[in-house]
């Protein structure tokens, strides 16, 4: 089978308000324990290898296969992490074994009088196959975000 190379640019803003605070929010991202508590598909996926090394230079590594399903592969490095403001990452992307993506991923955390506004802003490339792919992207960071928000409740 052929397979046809070509690529595609995707990039989103989503921004939420948690009733916490900074400090709150930054700690589900900052703390191995309380991210495993939160990141990932909850009960739709086993996972398999897990990393996690919360420093400029440092990898994150989930892996998890679907029940039924895929196996997807996240590997992320820490490019820049200033403490309660921004993380940034670049991130790769696998599912069965095919690179799918490469992202640049801004976080940022605001203290507002209700707690803290938190915006992520993601830019990507999708590889062949998987270049129609942004959507789902949105659609499944959005889903971490429930997660955090239902985490931090």
């Amino acid at each position: 089978m052929t397979i046809e190379r070509r690529l595609a640019h995707s990039g989103f803003t989503l921004t939420r308000d948690y009733p916490v605070p900074v400090e709150r929010v930054w700690d589900a991202f900052a703390d191995e324990r309380q991210k495993r508590a939160w990141w990932g598909a909850g009960d739709t996926i086993e996972p398999r290898e897990w990393a996690f090394a919360f420093r400029v230079g440092g990898r994150d590594v989930a892996e998890g296969q679907f029940h039924g399903g895929a196996l997807s592969r996240y590997e992320a490095t820490y490019t820049d992490i200033v403490e309660h403001v921004r993380i940034v990452t670049t991130y790769d992307m696998w599912l069965d074994g095919i690179h799918m993506s490469t992202s640049v991923s801004t976080i940022e955390f605001e203290p507002i009088e209700e707690g803290t506004r938190f915006t992520h802003v993601e830019h990507g490339v999708f590889f062949d196959q998987f270049w129609a792919d942004g959507p789902n992207r949105e659609k499944g960071s959005r889903g971490l975000l429930d997660a955090l928000g239902a985490y931090l409740a």
